[in-house]
């Protein structure tokens, strides 16, 4: 069986892939080449803002093969006969070999490198405190960061954060999360989280993590979510994420697909089974009108991207 590889893959046709194996790489690289489909990005996981490899092919020709090491200065590009050869060099970077870029001919290509001015230092603090926030949260992609950090300060029609101060400062605060969750050793309480969620949707019950951002919109839109089939559901909200982050418990909203408060109460045993299956601690009075809390919870959520 081969093993999961720390990569994120995606195409020209729209397709994503998170950790895959290396037959999917290579079948990928193989493939391209038709209309609609030249080209293959891989990113490492967790995303590395600015770094990853890329191939781009036309049918008949050489592959042309791309990678960026951390900034437009840093882009360099060769041309390689096979799709063997494309996925070997991917392979060895995404896997950080000593000398991984040993054989290709590498050309540096110039890119210009846009000016992007500081911000106000108490504008970067006060961003940057709410960027960390979201970033200990954890669900939030770099792309979603960047569009919110740009956002999060308009007044009046006002902007004072561009949309390149935006993408410097996450990438910054980005890169020191990544550098910060290197150290974590092995299952953190979130993903023990999302392994009881998962075993919960397998067995009927729609569960969903940081799904809308609150009570009322979540209980509105979680009907939307069901499989057929699905008996009853469970999901915290942002609101929820960020007071679990915060170090306080974590409230997860539950009930029946159909009302009835003994099919609530059984949903909600359901739920803490799963949760205890996990390991994780929890408090429920075992009622219909009880939120069922997630407690003691160390709430280190690794970034991918």
């Amino acid at each position: 069986m081969q093993q999961a590889i720390s990569i994120r893959i995606d195409t020209e046709r729209g397709e994503r892939h998170d950790r895959p194996v290396l037959a999917t790489l290579t079948g990928l690289v193989e493939r391209i080449g038709g209309d609609g489909d030249h080209f293959v990005i891989v990113s490492r996981l967790p995303d590395d803002p600015d770094v990853y490899v890329q191939v781009w092919h036309e049918s008949g020709g050489d592959y042309q093969l791309e990678h960026r090491a951390g900034a437009p200065d840093r882009h360099f590009q060769a041309f390689v006969p096979s799709a063997a050869e494309v996925v070997e060099v991917m392979r060895r970077w995404a896997a950080r070999e000593k000398g991984w870029d040993v054989g290709p001919d590498w050309k540096r290509l110039d890119f210009p490198v846009e000016d992007v001015p500081p911000l106000d230092p108490v504008l970067d603090e006060q961003l940057s405190g709410i960027v960390r926030d979201w970033l200990r949260c954890g669900y939030a992609g770099r792309a979603a960061l960047i569009e919110d950090a740009e956002d999060n300060l308009v007044e009046d029609g006002v902007r004072p954060v561009s949309r390149a101060q935006a993408e410097r400062l996450v990438n910054r605060l980005w890169r020191e999360r990544v550098e910060e969750q290197a150290d974590w050793v092995g299952e953190t309480d979130p993903e023990r989280l999302g392994r009881a969620f998962a075993a919960l949707d397998a067995a009927g019950i729609t569960a969903r993590e940081n799904f809308t951002c609150c009570r009322t919109c979540g209980l509105g839109e979680i009907g939307g979510e069901a499989e057929p089939g699905a008996r009853g559901f469970v999901f915290f909200h942002s609101q929820c994420t960020e007071g679990a982050a915060a170090g306080h418990d974590l409230y997860l909203l539950y009930g029946g697909h159909e009302p009835g408060v003994e099919l609530t109460e059984a949903v909600g045993r359901e739920v803490t089974a799963a949760l205890d299956a996990v390991g994780l601690d929890w408090l429920w009075d075992g009622s219909a009108h009880d939120a069922i809390r997630v407690t003691g919870l160390d709430w280190r959520k690794r970034l991918t991207g």
